[in-house]
């Protein structure tokens, strides 16, 4: 295992042509699996299901009607057992970030539909004699996706409704008790994508990054559960488990190798792989 392997990981969808374009008043804005495009056909209200594409149904001509449409034929889904672990949070359907959303959808139905989705990771790091230092979280055994790995100090989906700073601040408070006053002082720090094929269909995903630089007297404390303790490791120990390992959640290991090229941790001139591993962070614009 290397740094290079979990980029790879992270971007292994190959042939879309094995996909359905999803396609919202002429401009495709997801990739949907034959099978689930199936499942779609069975809900004529919300999605117009043919041989080479899924477009919403013609009768939804603006955001909030597509929203609701769409909603009660996913939580259909849902009831039947197809789209798992319902979250009732809503996410903006975009094909850049920063346009108005065509329409709103579940959480969970994200990868089914292969819509872009959006996330805010904090890189919460300490400056210590010896050097940087990286504050590491693990997740709950009863977490649905990745339980018991290794994780950022705070991360989380951007849902609709919330601009960037916002969120973060309120994952900030939630994940970790870091407070608004520190939190407003992260930086951003670039961003993280990847094009991912998973179970229930295709992850397309741009993560904000963000560097917090905290005392050396901070502790973390999570509030809301998801994360069983923190604890603050040399950033080189970071990237040597990494390197060498599969202990942290999948994109963890993008945002996490992110910050270990822009603080010099991983070097060109140590690092046989540099130019691909840079190249490969930023998949999707």
């Amino acid at each position: 295992m290397g740094f290079l392997d979990h980029i790879r990981a992270c971007n292994n969808a190959g042939d879309l042509s094995r996909f359905l374009p999803l396609l919202v008043a002429g401009r495709r804005l997801g990739w949907v699996r034959p099978a689930f495009a199936e499942a779609l056909a069975g809900h004529p209200e919300a999605f117009a299901v043919g041989r080479e594409a899924v477009r919403l149904a013609a009768r939804l001509g603006d955001p909030a009607a597509r929203t609701e449409a769409v909603e009660a034929a996913l939580r259909a889904l849902a009831a039947a057992g197809t789209i798992p672990g319902w979250r009732d949070e809503r996410y903006p359907v975009v094909a850049r970030f920063g346009e108005a959303p065509a329409f709103a959808v579940e959480r969970a139905a994200v990868p089914f539909l292969g819509v872009r989705a959006f996330g805010v990771h904090l890189n919460g790091f300490v400056r210590k004699a010896d050097g940087l230092h990286l504050w590491v979280g693990r997740r709950g055994a009863d977490r649905a996706v990745a339980p018991g790995k290794l994780d950022n100090l705070v991360a989380g989906g951007q849902p609709a409704g919330l601009g960037l700073a916002e969120n973060l601040a309120k994952e900030c408070a939630e994940e970790a008790g870091i407070e608004a006053a520190l939190a407003a002082r992260a930086r951003p720090a670039g961003l993280v994508s990847y094009l991912m094929e998973v179970p229930a269909g295709l992850k397309p995903d741009l993560l904000f990054v963000y560097d917090l630089e905290l005392p050396a007297g901070f502790a973390p404390r999570n509030v809301d559960g998801e994360i069983a303790g923190f604890e603050l490791w040399p950033a080189a120990a970071v990237a040597e488990r990494i390197r060498t390992g599969d202990d942290f959640k999948f994109n963890v290991n993008l945002v996490n190798i992110d910050f270990l090229v822009r603080h010099g941790v991983i070097e060109p001139e140590r690092e046989p792989d540099y130019a691909a591993i840079v190249r490969g962070l930023r998949t999707l614009d």
